[in-house]
């Protein structure tokens, strides 16, 4: 049986981001895969990379030795045999908590040697998930694609090929009666959500299930 992680990086537990996480990982387990869900927001306290270098070292060589939050998750994702990761873009960038899991996850397999390159011994599929309130038709022009062609980049060059997948002008809030958010059409908002938001769900779903019938 395939074993798939599938992490939330955004502090929700149940808006967009996290369902999109979550109806990629019923999409594998259509697949008979084993699914482990993290919610990095949830996690005991952790921290980004601390630069102690102990992962360039014996016995440590290729695995973060930080005993914190995001010890579990590493260890999980060491053992899986396909990684979902899903965050929303806050100010043109990943979630914090992504970039802390982003940096441990990365920075543990550079051996900064000409030969090998990576301590990492094995590739596994990737599907990284952003969502945003911008359109994702902005990407290109406003140069959040090229951000997320970088981390993509990455992952596939230390963690396996990645798959992106954007839902962009997503619903923010329930009720937007209570903001004075003047730049928005909350009817248009939540028609989006009603109508598209279930299509792109779907997809997710596809791709969760293509994760482990026909890894990329």
């Amino acid at each position: 049986m395939k074993h798939i992680v599938a992490i939330n990086a955004s502090p929700r537990t149940a808006w967009n981001t996290a369902t999109l996480v979550r109806k990629a990982a019923e999409g594998a387990q259509t697949e008979n895969a084993e699914i482990q869900v993290f919610d990095l927001y949830r996690l005991e306290k952790y921290t980004g990379c601390i630069s102690c270098f102990a992962c360039k070292l014996p016995p440590n060589e290729g695995r973060c030795v930080c005993r914190d939050g995001l010890a579990p998750v590493l260890e999980a994702i060491r053992n899986a045999d396909g990684l979902i990761l899903g965050t929303p873009n806050y100010l043109g960038d990943v979630s914090a908590g992504f970039r802390a899991l982003y940096e441990r996850l990365v920075f543990q397999y550079l051996t900064y040697k000409t030969d090998p390159r990576s301590y990492a011994t094995r590739k596994i599929p990737v599907l990284l998930i952003m969502t945003s309130n911008s359109p994702k038709e902005f990407y290109g022009p406003i140069g959040y694609r090229k951000m997320l062609k970088g981390y993509q980049k990455t992952l596939d060059s230390v963690v396996g090929n990645t798959k992106l997948f954007v839902s962009g002008n997503t619903l923010q809030v329930k009720d937007y009666s209570r903001f004075n958010w003047t730049m928005f059409n909350p009817e248009a908002k939540m028609d989006r959500h009603e109508t598209v938001f279930p299509k792109e769900c779907g997809q997710a779903y596809a791709l969760g299930a293509e994760m482990v019938a026909n890894p990329w």
